[in-house]
């Protein structure tokens, strides 16, 4: 059973938002719509749904910072159930392409991540044997994975006192894609001393699991630290799942290499009747290596472009993916922030398939591997029960899909106020901007600046620089680090302000801005959309002070109606505020280490100078790495992944 566990309360909007969505979801609603204003609570109110209806959960997001952030803060409140996290494990991905008009072939490159491996692998297990499952996870969900018949048959079951053959056993273990590994406790490996054999599931890297022999009997089952190698438990029954997600079923194989043969004779013939014998030369070449492979070592790069064959499917038939783990149960999905995360999953499957293409059609691939591609929308929605979309401004698709029945979470229980709002004339528009910073400086709160332009943010951060302000640029080429820093400073008062082009990013909840400024408010464009004003002016809505000053000549629709939705939101605020006898208080968020002053980072720094030497720069990498493992296994989640962030920069930099 699903236990949420928290000191708190439904308040303010939260408990009559989480009644109208599980009574939704009784009655069998297939789809539903929270529009929850910035710091309204919006995902203690999903908590609660998934409390009442306990039904298994995936919260989809359209990037890892914000996945990352959920899943620590359900992992908090569900601290008794399987808080799962599903991401994509490339750390960096350049996929296989080519381009005709320069005759340029691209390979592919990927760099993977053992720990979001092991999490995926988690996430997968989770969900095939247990009903308490919320899973965190990203657009990646929409892309294929291991087959939930293929999973559920490789697996195996130990009970204490069972016969087992031991030579048995291992090479059972080798088939589920285990390596052996007498050195390094590694997860997805085993080792064997006698009659015991130690085994590191892929999935984790907090037990091992030790299976004692007596002759072909099991004798002992015992959870170990894999470190210290102390007894953490002792059980009388064992799973031993696949070592990662992916397993090829053997059973099937020779009939796979046969399809795949076949198709490629098909495809060269195709080209040779056409007069491409360059292109049939090609496909016939890289074809034939792959089958070499597959057949000796059972595994070849890009095999994932056969699993068509591998999985014995049709053409043009849906590729199983994590979502076929849910299909026999009643589920719920939620997306977050829907009003990226949905156009996200609808333009995957195009992208993907006009690559492909391109290296189909020139003989770099078969036509088979059109299959290995995430789904496509309609697929997508096929594979939804029940949704809830969560975001401030729902785009106009899941306002229809949920027939216009849209669930309020406008109050904020911290009784803040959306942000009053003027509208101001481009004349002297500097002159003006520069008195209410001033303004600012005195009350020692921040500003943020955005512009439509990067010569503008260039131009208007020099001046304001000039004239003796302490001013940052915030544009697109600044790395993780840098922007994080950046933000720090600013709460922290080294920065009074902030000059950007897109300021909606994650991570900008800023208590301490109190101001907003949009120049070229009335020009018309996507950062100056009613959706996107009404999120810009979110930024200033974690403030007591909370203004925003809009400049532009004359007020656009896309203004007016942002404004109205503002006010509204405003108003229903200040009535609550009055009934309950709530003053508005300005968040107190703390300032997260941005690991400039730790000893460490300062090491880093130096030894990343344009002098240092590969020796220091690959030692800073190693002091890196391992505050990265300390955050994840301290469960501080978001440091982590910050972390790894930053990794990802500085080996970018040694390549």
């Amino acid at each position: 059973m699903f236990n949420l566990v928290s000191k708190y309360q439904p308040k303010g909007d939260q408990p009559n938002a989480i009644k109208k969505l599980v009574d939704g979801i009784k009655k069998g609603d297939k789809n539903q719509v929270l529009l929850g204003a910035t710091g309204t609570g919006k995902t203690f109110t999903i908590a609660n749904v998934i409390q009442q209806t306990q039904k298994k959960t995936m919260v989809m997001v359209h990037n890892k910072t914000l996945a990352v952030q959920l899943y620590s803060e359900f992992k908090e409140l569900f601290p008794n159930n399987k808080v799962e996290y599903f991401v994509s494990y490339f750390d960096f991905y350049q996929p296989e392409a080519y381009i005709p008009r320069t005759d340029t072939y691209i390979d592919k490159t990927a760099q993977t991540n053992k720990e979001i491996e092991m999490l995926r692998l988690s996430t997968i297990n989770s969900l095939a044997t247990s009903n308490d499952v919320i899973v965190i996870a990203s657009v990646a969900a929409i892309y294929a994975s291991v087959s939930p018949e293929d999973f559920n048959e490789y697996r195996i079951i130990i009970k204490k006192g069972q016969k087992l053959n031991q030579k048995h056993f291992l090479y059972e273990l080798v088939r589920l894609q285990y390596k052996r590994n007498d050195i390094q406790n590694e997860p997805g490996s085993f080792r064997v001393k006698g009659d015991v054999v130690e085994i590191f599931p892929g999935y984790t890297d907090l037990y091992s699991i030790r299976l004692s022999f007596f002759g072909d009997e099991v004798e002992s089952i015992q959870i170990l630290d894999p470190f210290s190698k102390k007894v953490m438990k002792v059980w009388d029954i064992v799973e031993i799942i696949p070592a990662n997600e992916y397993i090829a079923n053997h059973k099937r194989f020779n009939e796979s290499i046969q399809r795949i043969r076949k198709e490629m004779n098909e495809r060269v013939k195709y080209f040779n009747d056409n007069n491409m014998l360059l292109e049939a030369q090609r496909i016939e070449q890289r074809t034939n290596h792959d089958m070499e492979m597959l057949e000796e070592m059972g595994y070849t790069n890009g095999i994932e472009n056969y699993s068509r064959h591998l999985e014995l499917r049709n053409a043009n038939e849906t590729p199983y993916t994590i979502f076929d783990y849910l299909k026999n149960d009643d589920w719920l999905l939620v997306i977050d922030e829907s009003h990226m995360t949905i156009p996200q999953i609808r333009g995957m499957y195009e992208t993907d398939h006009s690559r492909k293409k391109t290296l189909v059609e020139f003989g770099f691939r078969l036509p088979s591997a059109l299959d290995n591609r995430p789904l496509n929308f309609d697929e997508f929605k096929a594979k939804i029960k029940n949704a809830i979309y969560v975001s401030a401004t729902p785009s106009e698709w899941e306002k229809e899909q949920s027939h216009n029945k849209i669930v309020e979470q406008i109050i904020r229980p911290t009784g803040l106020l959306d942000p009053n709002i003027e509208i101001r004339p481009t004349k002297n528009q500097i002159d003006d901007l520069i008195k209410e910073i001033d303004k600012q400086v005195k009350k020692n709160e921040r500003t943020f600046v955005t512009v439509l332009t990067i010569k503008m943010a260039e131009e208007l951060s020099s001046f304001l620089h000039e004239k003796k302000y302490k001013v940052a640029y915030l544009h697109n080429e600044l790395k993780t680090l840098e922007r994080s820093k950046i933000i720090n400073d600013l709460r922290r008062g080294k920065f009074d302000v902030v000059v950007g082009i897109n300021l909606l990013r994650e991570g900008l909840d800023v208590p301490e801005v109190s101001l907003v400024c949009i120049f070229d408010a009335d020009k018309p464009g996507l950062f100056r959309s009613e959706k996107s004003l009404i999120q810009t002016f979110g930024r200033a809505a974690r403030n007591e002070h909370g203004k925003v000053i809009m400049y532009g000549d004359k007020i656009t629709k896309e203004m007016q109606s942002a404004i109205s939705e503002t006010d509204r939101r405003r108003n229903i605020q200040i009535e609550f505020n009055k009934k309950n006898k709530i003053v508005p208080t300005t968040i107190i968020k703390p300032i997260h280490d941005d690991l400039k002053s730790n000893d460490d980072v300062k090491l880093i720094e130096a030894m990343f100078h344009k002098n240092s030497s590969p020796r220091n720069k690959t030692k800073a990498i190693g002091i890196l790495r391992k505050e990265m493992l300390i955050a994840a296994q301290n469960q501080e989640y978001e440091k982590a992944a910050h972390l790894r962030d930053m990794l990802i920069e500085l080996e970018a930099k040694v390549k």
